[in-house]
């Protein structure tokens, strides 16, 4: 770990007297082939798609099709293919455990319990993104502070213990109006869910726009308890490295 966490504050101190295009052409200097990025047609990682086309490095994109998406993110998908030229690796279910799951819970037992969705989740994003993450050292992905209260902690480069692997928020202290300033001035795709209340966009039936005075969460699974709101994907917390 002591490794892990020299790597980590030398990123952060780097990260501090650079840009985003030049934090991420450093780490595939350092992490050549190993650098990985992780959308979903959100307008954060739209951001970070365009950062990562003006940066010099070469890093690897990759998404999650659970099978379940809004046609609005395909069509992001599409139009993000076509404006940058980047390939993007999609990840699927398992054919045989979401077949097994559906036969047991239907194609909606996930609204049953918490814990269905979340075995729901664990079928269609958390395998999945395992073996996306298989091989590689930094995870490269568009969280940020202000789109939860569990979030608020999180340093911009962190230790993933469960993958093992380095996690590096870029815009991790990005408002929502610089995101979309940012997508306005650079002529960045964008899903137009965004534009009709969408925040955070995930599967179709566990997707809703929320409601003016609702936080940014409201709109994933909203039929459960605040305290059960994540599917897996960041939801160990990481090692976070500190200034002495």
């Amino acid at each position: 770990m002591a490794a892990q966490h020299t790597i980590i504050q030398t990123l952060s101190d780097f990260s501090e007297n650079n840009n985003i295009a030049q934090v991420l052409a450093e780490l595939t200097k350092l992490f050549p082939n190993q650098v990985t990025f992780s959308t979903s047609f959100s307008y954060e990682d739209q951001v970070i798609t365009d950062q990562i086309a003006k940066s010099a490095g070469d890093i690897k994109l990759f998404t999650l099709d659970t099978g379940r998406l809004f046609p609005e993110t395909y069509s992001t998908w599409s139009a993000t293919v076509d404006k940058y030229a980047l390939p993007i690796q999609a990840y699927y279910p398992d054919a045989v455990a979401l077949q097994q799951y559906t036969t047991v819970n239907g194609p909606n037992g996930f609204y049953a319990s918490a814990e269905l969705r979340k075995a729901c989740c664990q079928i269609r994003k958390v395998v999945p993104l395992q073996k996306a993450l298989s091989g590689n050292k930094i995870w490269i992905t568009g969280l940020r502070a202000q789109h939860s209260a569990n979030r608020q902690s999180l340093q911009q480069f962190e230790w993933d213990e469960s993958n093992n692997i380095i996690k590096y928020h870029p815009i991790l202290h990005w408002t929502t109006q610089e995101v979309e300033t940012y997508i306005a001035n650079n002529n960045v795709p964008y899903n137009v869910l965004h534009t009709r209340g969408f925040v955070s966009i995930g599967c179709a039936p566990c997707t809703r726009a929320i409601k003016p005075g609702e936080d940014f969460r409201a709109g994933r699974w909203w039929w459960e308890d605040n305290s059960k709101k994540e599917c897996g994907l960041h939801s160990t917390a990481p090692v976070a490295i500190t200034q002495a």
